[in-house]
């Protein structure tokens, strides 16, 4: 299982980098929505994105409907995970193709929550606790 994320912040992109791996999956970062476009056309298909919604050189809706455009990308599933609480533009990503919509901050056990649903599948570590 493979997971891009997606935000300009490192720090950021620490914290969710720990959570996803906990959960199974094999990381790779970008910095922008650019940056992401690089990534997805150079190499395997992912099963998730979790994209950030405001970033440099091009945001996080910017790139998801771009993805979305891509028919080779149709199967994997893409998370808004941002501070964007506003409803519309929680609309706008779902109707733009995002999957799911997470608001900052928030903890493990939300993500996990989120991709059940999405029906990705997970596997919690042994010992770890889901926050």
């Amino acid at each position: 299982m493979r997971a891009l994320l997606v935000d300009d912040s490192r720090a950021m992109r620490s914290i969710l980098r720990r959570m996803v791996e906990q959960i199974g999956y094999q990381v790779v970062e970008a910095g922008h929505g650019g940056e992401a476009l690089d990534v997805l056309a150079a190499t395997d298909p992912f099963d998730l994105a979790l994209v950030d919604w405001n970033m440099p050189h091009m945001s996080g809706i910017e790139l998801v409907e771009a993805v979305r455009k891509d028919p080779s990308l149709d199967s994997m599933r893409i998370v808004m995970v941002t501070s964007e609480s506003d409803i519309s533009c929680m609309q706008r990503a779902l109707e733009n193709g995002a999957d799911e919509y997470v608001m900052k901050p928030f903890d493990q056990a939300i993500l996990l929550q989120k991709l059940l649903e999405l029906g990705l599948p997970s596997r919690p570590q042994p010992n770890d606790e889901v926050a």
